[in-house]
């Protein structure tokens, strides 16, 4: 058993005392946010990190401290447009052509809640840039994951807002909201994570999701401050109806301690194949229960329609894995 951490703890909590020097990590989405926090204390603590971002002068600026205060380890940046597979497949190559092994992949990147709109190869723009962007980049560069390695997906409890549609993913016949369409492609970053997991475990390379929690960064950007206050209002009330405290975001660090408590921290066994929250892995609930209450669906973990998604997603960008 691991030590115990929870909502609380910190990027630097879970990783006291550990030594990532000689470690090699990729993360996507390091121009801001999470991104930026899960970097700064991967190099922190001695690991090669290589960042990804779509626009890499924004990422330059906001990882500048972090390779001011580095010592023993480093980072380098990438350019990656998960909204368009010809950068995806362009970022692969690169890191093909490189060779150098990974220990860790942290596919954090992301959008939330978007208007209605289709990436450069006409998916609808959640689905394709939180799931199918990170489907090609990962499979691509999966035989670049070390043995006894880590895929780690940032998927959310938005999840609960809809399973994936696989007969209408681009809603082309579906009435289009922004939370059932980011809600599909959370369940995919889930349903992802349940499919490479199996067809790597064999030789020690597993593949988790994460929540990292509510908090405030640009993934709302999307969101009014109306929106957001009526939402957060709305939560609230459903959480007081199961007696639970008022809802509170939490800290860029506190939201991105997950995601490397899953990634180094955490036995493998413990977390492949699962769904994490909070620095430990969640209970299956289907009950009702608010969007910021702990738990997975059973859908999200289901591995039939894990290999389903993984069917339709190879059918949707060509390409076999």
């Amino acid at each position: 058993m691991t030590a115990a951490f929870g909502a609380t703890s910190t990027t630097d909590d879970v990783l006291a005392g550990v030594d990532l020097t000689g470690k090699r990590v990729l993360v996507t989405g390091v121009s801001a946010g999470l991104g930026v926090e899960t970097a700064r204390t991967l190099v922190a603590h001695g690991a090669h990190v290589v960042g990804a971002a779509r626009d890499l002068a924004k990422a330059e600026k906001a990882t500048a401290p972090v390779r001011a205060a580095a010592t023993k380890g480093r980072l380098d940046l990438v350019q990656l447009d998960l909204a368009s597979l010809a950068s995806v497949r362009a970022c692969a190559d690169a890191l093909r052509a490189d060779g150098r092994k990974f220990d860790l992949v942290i596919a954090n990147a992301g959008v939330m809640a978007t208007p209605l709109g289709h990436t450069a190869d006409g998916f609808e723009t959640q689905f394709g840039t939180n799931h199918l962007g990170h489907f090609v980049l990962v499979n691509r560069i999966a035989d670049l994951i070390a043995a006894g390695g880590r895929l780690v997906n940032l998927a959310s409890s938005g999840h609960r807002f809809a399973d994936v549609d696989l007969d209408d993913p681009n809603f082309e016949r579906t009435p289009y909201e922004p939370f059932v369409a980011y809600g599909r492609s959370k369940t995919a970053n889930i349903q992802f994570a349940v499919a490479f997991d199996r067809r790597h475990r064999a030789r020690g390379v597993r593949a988790t999701a994460v929540h990292p929690g509510g908090i405030q960064t640009e993934l709302a950007r999307h969101m009014g401050p109306e929106a957001l206050v009526q939402m957060i209002d709305s939560l609230n009330a459903q959480l007081k109806a199961e007696g639970q405290p008022p809802f509170e975001f939490k800290s860029i660090p506190q939201g991105a301690a997950t995601s490397v408590w899953a990634g180094v921290v955490a036995s493998a066994d413990e977390v492949g194949a699962r769904y994490c929250e909070n620095c430990h892995v969640s209970t299956v609930t289907d009950g009702e229960i608010s969007v910021m209450s702990e738990g997975v669906r059973t859908y999200a973990l289901d591995p039939d329609r894990a290999e389903a998604l993984w069917a339709k997603s190879e059918q949707m960008v060509g390409e076999r894995f």
